[in-house]
């Protein structure tokens, strides 16, 4: 699958460009993205959290988009609140969670090995720890201030302890602002914190690479001055 970021004026363009071609959209509301069927394949066109579906015409209604951001990985995470494209707050989380001869966290060694001694202790202390100072952050995001969208990266395992921790997290996984990030976090520090949000906050064209060649003439029609290299590979 061939990806392309585009900045959010772009975006707009395109979804009229593509409307008038005449293409069937399906929107899925939980990946904020709109799917067009053509020849056999399928096209993808993820929206930035800022455009709200449907955009015909777009429509802004002055109202700040506020959302929380939280990235979470065994050991390692980051927080963000964000007012439209200003970064308000962040914070980013440290623990001692992982064995360091097998490079497993001590949650998932005590799924399959059980307790063991005071090494396991100390990071099954500062792994519940870990998981109520993230949960406290996001709480008192929420307490002070609207949020709109809760935009999520966890890994499937860390899952249960967070909803599941002595402090839980301000929201439920049923909550309908929750909007799971499309897209692997390599590592949740800041820096990958704010690139993320860069991330969402641009539209994404996804398609296969038989696609190659309609896409490209598309593109060619959104942006005739430019060069394809002008747009943004993430």
């Amino acid at each position: 699958m061939i990806h392309h970021l585009i900045p959010e004026e772009d975006v707009i363009r395109l979804y009229h460009l593509i409307q008038s071609k005449e293409f069937v959209g399906e929107y899925d509301l939980e990946k904020h993205q709109i799917r067009y069927a053509t020849n056999g394949s399928a096209f993808f066109l993820r929206l930035p959290l800022q455009i709200a579906y449907p955009i015909n015409p777009p429509m802004h209604s002055g109202q700040v988009l506020n959302y929380v951001m939280v990235l979470l990985e065994s050991g390692l995470a980051a927080t963000g609140f964000f007012e439209d494209n200003e970064t308000v707050h962040h914070k980013v989380f440290r623990a001692y969670m992982v064995r360091k001869k097998q490079g497993k966290s001590q949650i998932k060694h005590l799924k399959t090995k059980g307790k063991s001694r005071a090494g396991s202790r100390v990071r099954l202390a500062e792994s519940l720890q870990f998981f109520t100072e993230i949960n406290e952050q996001l709480t008192e995001y929420l307490a002070k201030n609207r949020v709109d969208i809760i935009a999520v990266s966890i890994s499937k395992t860390l899952m249960p302890f967070f909803y599941g921790a002595k402090v839980p997290p301000p929201f439920d996984k049923s909550d309908p602002r929750i909007y799971e990030i499309p897209k692997h976090i390599p590592d949740c520090n800041y820096e990958n914190l704010i690139q993320t949000h860069r991330f969402l906050r641009m539209g994404e064209l996804k398609y296969p690479v038989a696609l190659s060649s309609m896409m490209h003439q598309l593109l060619t029609n959104l942006r005739p001055t430019e060069e394809d290299s002008d747009l943004e590979d993430w």
